[in-house]
């Protein structure tokens, strides 16, 4: 007895995105270890974060697919891209990447409206709100590097940025959790 529950389209859809947060995870890890050699702990220390954050992401797809009844395929992973020339490219790269992983997201949502899984629009609503944060965290540090001089960052506006990236929150207050109250 069949008990997929996924199209094979749907199937090859979320393995596909699963492969794409295990490359996002080996991104991070790759420019986190870059941070680090270049003494930004705090930096390095964010990034991690992230690639562990990005392989929960791939988990998740692996465990729905499961739970679905459909096969799982560990595909190999691209090499991360070159690393950054500097902790602002570092982090235009991160946004730029973040985008790229939106736009594969939305895709999967599209894929499965016109299929009409139900089941599978709605767990990768999950998705669509966590890239929403994603993209804000990286505009929000790179705001802030821009107001401490981008590229031109002095050594003490670098030592306080990476100081305060070892202990930032990785989490962003959702647009529709603000109110007039709560900004």
């Amino acid at each position: 007895m069949n008990t997929n529950r996924l199209s094979k389209s749907i199937e090859t859809a979320l393995n596909t995105q699963m492969t794409k947060e295990a490359h996002a995870s080996q991104i991070y890890l790759s420019y986190g270890a870059w941070a680090d050699k270049q003494g930004f702990g705090g930096i390095a220390n964010f990034l991690f974060r992230h690639a562990q954050e990005e392989r929960n992401h791939m988990m998740k797809i692996l465990e729905y697919i499961l739970k679905r009844g459909a096969e799982v395929e560990v595909s190999a992973i691209p090499a991360p891209p070159e690393n950054p020339v500097s902790i602002n490219n570092c982090f235009e790269k991160v946004f730029e990447h973040e985008v790229d992983n939106t736009k594969a997201v939305y895709k999967l949502v599209k894929k499965s409206l016109d299929e009409e899984d139900w089941a599978t629009w709605d767990f990768m609503q999950w998705f669509v709100k966590e890239q929403v944060e994603e993209e804000t965290l990286a505009m929000n540090l790179l705001d802030k590097m821009k107001i401490a001089g981008g590229e031109k960052m002095s050594s003490n506006a670098m030592y306080t940025f990476d100081r305060d990236m070892e202990n930032i929150s990785d989490e962003v207050t959702a647009a529709e959790d603000v109110t007039s109250e709560n900004p």
